[in-house]
């Protein structure tokens, strides 16, 4: 992933609650090894999909060892109602598990808790409301004036829903730096003009300060050193990758909370 995009990321991150440390639990408690390996199993089987392997969560589900209800759980009278009923507004399915498989789960779960409250220190993953800090009605003004966003793109045509397809970090990564997202932009197209005067376009392979590849119409693979040829390039991308150095911290909030309204 692009060095610009963590950057940017980690200067949104900077005030978020990911560097600050975990709730602490109410009531401490400890569980014997044998229900937390046999909750490990369990919860890798059914539950790091959307909380991360080691319960500190992912892009789509939410780190548990900083949960308040986990917190506030006590031997699983908070957990476990909420594993059996799911959290269907919140995309979590209900589970049918049995007792053991569910007490064996909140071992491991506050297992997890207490090594990361012993860890200290902020959190690997980033939640929705960690980078939902800025003013909507802003971002709108900077979309359609400062920033020039608009020229490219549309609240109601490209970008229709974007906010309900996508949230959090993988938004802000569109947002930011669209060229790894899926489904993957337009490359960039290229026109090279040889010293023969003949002119051949196609679509940009590489590109450095010694040579310049590409895919030509026939889809065959050309390069010339970058001297001896006169050429130009329409990358569709080129607004987004100088916006990177225009953004404030206060515009990029912004921004990614404009979008966030575009359901």
């Amino acid at each position: 992933m692009n060095l610009l995009f963590w950057i940017a990321a980690l200067l949104i991150m900077q005030q978020s609650p990911a560097s600050q440390a975990p709730p602490k639990t109410v009531t401490p408690q400890s569980y014997p090894r044998e229900a937390v390996l046999t909750g490990q199993a369990r919860f890798v089987e059914g539950c790091s999909f959307c909380h991360g392997q080691d319960a500190a969560g992912s892009d789509t589900g939410p780190d548990l060892t900083r949960s308040i209800l986990v917190a506030q759980d006590l031997k699983g009278d908070k957990i476990i109602p909420v594993v059996r009923q799911g959290r269907v507004d919140k995309g979590m399915p209900a589970f049918d598990l049995s007792d053991a498989d569910l007490n064996a789960i909140v071992a491991y779960i506050h297992d997890q808790k207490t090594k990361a409250e012993s860890e200290g220190g902020g959190r690997r993953s980033v939640d929705v409301t960690d980078i939902a800090t800025g003013n909507a009605e802003a971002g709108a003004r900077y979309f359609n004036g400062a920033g020039k966003c608009s020229t490219c793109h549309s609240p109601t045509g490209d970008l229709a829903g974007i906010g309900a397809r996508y949230r959090g970090l993988p938004l802000l990564q569109r947002m930011l730096y669209p060229q790894g997202s899926r489904p993957a932009p337009a490359p960039a197209k290229v026109t090279v003009t040889l010293a023969s005067g003949e002119v051949v376009t196609g679509t940009l392979a590489s590109r450095d300060e010694f040579t310049l590849s590409i895919k030509d119409a026939s889809g065959a693979a050309r390069s010339w050193p970058v001297g001896d040829v006169k050429f130009s390039i329409d990358d569709p991308l080129a607004a987004h990758f100088d916006q990177l150095g225009k953004y404030s911290d206060e515009d990029m909030h912004n921004v990614y909370a404009y979008l966030q309204t575009l359901r």
